[in-house]
């Protein structure tokens, strides 16, 4: 591994990086507090820090070199939780700190494919997936994610003939400790399901992004409670444009709004740092928004896949192609 430092600041912030060089597309990121993070990627890497990211400890997943683990949830210096993308679709599990892991799900039919997952706590958790013959995949556990129940039959509406998902980040999904749950779709429609349950029932909205092909959409949601939160996206094949690539509710999802002014280009990943301060990532590059995603100002032009914030704590750090992580200093 290669340790690289490049800083790029705008006011008092700026990002630093910490680690590139491993041969791997991190997309999976999972921060549990300010000592504690884990990535997962392609070609079967992860990784994972427990002093904060000054030092991470890499491996390569026996047997699944060539999987491509798009997201990954943690729960401490010991558990975490992976999932594959594409088929066969895998869910892998540590109890021992990444020294061994546990395949508990896998299948194998070929048009299975897993976008991303969520946990509303450390035992109740979510993971979604494309739709075969219309139907939304969805997967949930209740004992951290050793066992997985197959929920897809809870949702009724069906998807559209090319309406799916973006494993970009893994935050394509969110779930409240409440039990809301959001799942957003794009490609020819793009759509907001909304679950007041955890998955037992669900109701959808219009989302307003650009839309209408396969590489357009909602690649990210984020929400700060029920009721506010935001989408970022774009069209990943015209990564620089800014037309419709962001957007913002104030009640849950049944109506959005376009923002003041949009953060550049495609985004693939967004994340509440405060309530009032955002940040979006993508291959166009690191954006933020100081007033709650009304307006944005570039924050460097260096561009990551995810971007996630300590579930406990204020460590805010990034991943990317390459093996790229990289960490938000700054208030």
């Amino acid at each position: 591994m290669v340790l690289s430092i490049g800083i790029s600041s705008l006011h008092s912030q700026s990002i630093r990086a910490l680690q590139s060089g491993t041969k791997t597309s991190l997309r999976g990121l999972s921060v549990v507090d300010n000592s504690v993070a884990w990535v997962s990627g392609s070609y079967g890497w992860i990784s994972h820090t427990t002093n904060g990211g000054s030092t991470w400890k890499w491996m390569q997943i026996p047997g699944y070199e060539k999987f491509d683990f798009r997201d990954i949830e943690a729960f401490s210096k010991s558990d975490a939780v992976i999932v594959s993308a594409g088929s066969p679709a895998v869910i892998l599990i540590t109890r021992d700190g990444a020294a061994t892991w546990k395949e508990v799900y896998k299948n194998e039919f070929p048009d299975i494919f897993l976008d991303g997952m969520d946990f509303r706590d450390a035992r109740n958790g979510i993971i979604y997936g494309d739709p075969i013959q219309g139907k939304m995949q969805l997967l949930r556990t209740s004992d951290g994610g050793n066992s997985w129940e197959n929920i897809s039959g809870n949702l009724t509406v069906r998807l559209i003939e090319g309406e799916a998902s973006f494993a970009a980040s893994g935050t394509g999904i969110r779930t409240l400790k409440s039990g809301k749950t959001f799942i957003a779709t794009g490609g020819t429609q793009s759509r907001v399901f909304v679950s007041d349950n955890f998955g037992n029932s669900w109701t959808s909205y219009p989302c307003p992004i650009i839309q209408g092909k396969s590489s357009a959409g909602p690649f990210s949601i984020a929400f700060i409670n029920s009721k506010k939160g935001l989408a970022v996206g774009g069209d990943y094949l015209s990564d620089t444009s800014s037309i419709d690539n962001m957007l913002l509710t104030k009640n849950g999802g049944r109506t959005w709004q376009k923002p003041n002014t949009s953060p550049f280009g495609y985004k693939s990943a967004v994340e509440y740092i405060s309530s009032g301060v955002v940040i979006a990532t993508g291959t166009s590059g690191t954006d933020i928004s100081r007033n709650g995603g009304r307006d944005w100002e570039k924050l460097t032009k260096e561009g990551f896949n995810s971007v996630r914030k300590a579930k406990s704590g204020s460590l805010v750090l990034f991943a990317g192609a390459g093996g790229k992580i990289s960490i938000l200093q700054g208030p």
